[in-house]
């Protein structure tokens, strides 16, 4: 029998403690963490994704953030291929791989163990859908997936049109659901003994209200600055979709001001923490921290090790 590598995961939506939580549990577990946030990748993105800080890291070694450049694409199968080496090394040197994030995708896609086949594209059916959700809506276009494939539809958001437009055109090419080819691709075993710890709060208004300080400070900052920068370069469609950068772009070029900008960003944020916390919720296996049922970070981050040790530290010393 082979003894599965020990992974911890820290996921849950926006501004819910995930950076902080990852950090008292490196230092404490000897862990290195590794991002599984989608747009932390990028170089020059680093208020509007709310990068660590050096001093918010506190020596921690942590990967995968500020590793591409804006106008590079990027694929959940690039991110597995990325991560994996690291999480690998990170065990071999004798330390706990900490994976942490809240892109869901690329969670499941380490977690779950997911193989990655070349599937086929076209550029023309993507530019198509495009045009059609330009003329007529996201909705339009989401309603063509919930025919071909209404599986992966229910797992998306129909404003998540990049992930739709491929969904449809993986159908269109192939002729089988991109959720049967899902299926497929999780038939190779985990290699990984992995302990999921979900970060939430009860109070939902207490989250949102986390967000909108979130955004504040993002703001006092300099991202409209960092935004200003970023789109004066070429942009993947990827990076141009990131939450901060967006809204801010019809602000720089005078469309709307400022604060009806951030507000939309606040908006955008507590919809995405919303759709985050319907993709964990489907892991029966995590383990939820209500962060404002705690009386403080030292009492949450002593459950979380309660948790950790109970899962499988205790049998790995031994």
């Amino acid at each position: 029998m082979t003894t599965k590598q020990p992974l911890l995961v820290v996921a849950g939506p926006t501004a819910s403690g995930k950076t902080a939580l990852s950090v008292q549990l490196a230092k404490a577990l000897n862990g290195e963490v590794v991002s599984a946030d989608s747009m932390q990748m990028y170089r020059g993105m680093d208020i509007g994704t709310a990068k660590p800080t050096p001093a918010e890291m506190e020596g921690v070694l942590h990967h995968l953030i500020g590793v591409l450049d804006p106008w590079e694409t990027f694929s959940v199968a690039d991110y597995a291929a990325m991560a994996r080496p690291i999480l690998l090394d990170i065990g071999r040197r004798g330390k706990l791989p900490i994976l942490t994030g809240g892109t869901g995708l690329y969670i499941d896609a380490i977690v779950d163990h997911i193989q990655f086949s070349p599937m086929p594209s076209d550029a023309g059916i993507r530019q198509e859908l495009r045009q059609l959700a330009e003329a007529k809506g996201n909705g339009v276009v989401y309603a063509l997936l919930q025919d071909c494939d209404p599986a992966i539809a229910a797992t998306l958001h129909e404003n998540n049109l990049g992930r739709v437009i491929r969904a449809i055109e993986v159908y269109r090419l192939t002729g089988i659901p991109i959720s049967e080819h899902n299926r497929r691709s999780r038939a190779v075993p985990s290699p990984y003994h992995t302990c999921f710890l979900g970060l939430t709060c009860r109070d939902r208004q207490k989250l949102y209200d986390r967000i909108n300080l979130r955004v504040d400070r993002m703001l006092e900052a300099g991202l409209e600055e960092e935004a200003r920068r970023l789109f004066q370069g070429t942009v993947s469609p990827t990076a141009a979709q990131a939450i901060g950068y967006k809204e801010l772009r019809s602000c720089l070029e005078g469309r709307e001001t400022l604060q009806e900008a951030a507000e939309r960003i606040k908006k955008e944020s507590r919809n995405y923490a919303k759709r985050q916390l319907t993709w964990f919720r489907r892991r029966d296996t995590i383990h939820w921290l209500e962060a404002d049922t705690f009386p403080g970070g030292e009492a949450l981050f002593r459950e979380a090790i309660r948790i950790v040790q109970g899962e499988f530290m205790k049998s790995r010393s031994e």
